[in-house]
């Protein structure tokens, strides 16, 4: 790859609109963008959940993940471009298996918390909700290959075991909830 950014700012985004891999401008809050910029953040948490250091076997499906993201905010900048696909779906539906197998089964709903690497994979996982809202608005609005909500779904899936695995791994149980606790 050669040297594609020589000029970090371009001034071209100052009036409100930004630009789309196939050179749209769109205005930068478009359901398109705000979908872009949820996948973004998601990314962004992703990377301060691997600033923990998490297992060997997370560290490398996080990364994956990562890529993954890119691909797939890439794919939104691209109308009408596939790049992620039912496959990566399923990879994600095999580390879930993989990483649950060694899980207790719940028997009650859990709070965020625990570990500090767990309750960053739980704050991981809302920002992935949020990402996967934001491509079930633009997909009411413009054609997105239903690839992605799935790929997302499964994603916050994914974090919510992994939030589990992290508390396990660091001795700590699951935050329950107690239903009427503050009454």
């Amino acid at each position: 790859m050669g040297h594609r950014l020589t000029k970090i700012y371009t001034r071209t985004g100052d009036g409100g609109t930004t630009g789309l891999a196939n050179r749209a401008r769109v205005p930068k809050d478009a359901p398109r963008i705000e979908a872009i910029g949820a996948v973004d953040e998601l990314n962004s948490a992703l990377g301060v959940l691997l600033a923990e250091g998490p297992p060997d076997a997370m560290r490398t499906c996080l990364e994956s993940v990562q890529n993954d993201l890119f691909d797939l905010g890439g794919e939104l900048s691209v109308p009408g471009h596939a790049i992620v696909s039912k496959s990566h779906v399923e990879r994600l539906e095999r580390e879930l298996d993989r990483f649950n197998a060694g899980l207790p089964p719940l028997r009650d709903f859990i709070l965020p918390g625990g570990s500090r690497a767990a309750a960053l994979a739980h704050a991981a996982r809302t920002v992935c909700r949020r990402a996967e809202r934001r491509v079930v608005t633009l997909s009411r609005k413009q054609d997105v290959a239903p690839a992605l909500r799935s790929y997302l779904n499964r994603l916050s899936d994914l974090l919510f075991v992994m939030a589990r695995e992290l508390n396990r791994a660091a001795g700590r149980p699951d935050v329950l909830w107690q239903q009427g606790r503050s009454r």
